[in-house]
């Protein structure tokens, strides 16, 4: 019998992985993106970037970890994965379980909505006049999702599209399908 996606989460957070306390991470990712805001002098669009940058590189690490850890299957589709990504990814790392939506017509694009987000737990954002719509704070999310999802030969872009520390009603990332990669053999090598 054949586990959900669901399932292989639950099973992998309750009994395969150590556990790091979640208010060391806020807090220790707090201090990144405040020193992050200070280095580019809040300017929160180069912040983003950063966030971003940082998040692809581990999450092109961290797919190795996952994989290892779940015992996943390959995804048959797009749709699957993002199934995967929701309840068995997001529920190894950071024990929430996004819900999956807003399909596309095409199945090539979905979002992500987060009812809870640990990153940002007890975060107030500055109050400059800018941060609260310039600055996307969990954005390290976006850049994980790129990483790993491009190490299994997706290659997506991701956005946040609200968030509510920006005081927007919900938490959501947009995941398009940019284009599936295809193995190539490089020149020379036969």
């Amino acid at each position: 019998m054949s586990r959900t996606p669901r399932q292989i989460g639950e099973e992998v957070w309750k009994s395969r992985i150590e556990k790091v306390n979640a208010e060391l991470v806020t807090l220790t990712y707090g201090s990144v993106v405040a020193q992050l805001c200070k280095d580019f002098g809040n300017d929160y669009a180069l912040v983003n970037d950063q966030l971003d940058k940082m998040g692809y590189n581990i999450g092109i690490r961290l797919i190795e970890d996952f994989l290892a850890r779940s015992g996943t299957d390959r995804c048959r589709s797009f749709k699957d994965t993002a199934e995967v990504v929701s309840k068995v990814g997001f529920k190894i790392f950071l024990n929430i379980t996004p819900t999956v939506g807003n399909w596309s017509s095409d199945n090539k694009q979905f979002t992500l909505t987060l009812d809870e987000n640990p990153l940002a737990d007890f975060v107030e954002l500055p109050d400059d006049g800018k941060a609260s719509s310039e600055l996307w704070y969990s954005n390290i999310l976006c850049g994980v999702l790129r990483g790993a999802l491009e190490m299994v030969q997706l290659q997506v872009e991701t956005a946040f599209t609200s968030d509510v520390l920006r005081g927007n009603e919900t938490t959501e990332i947009k995941v398009s399908l940019i284009r599936v990669i295809e193995d190539e053999i490089p020149v020379g090598d036969d």
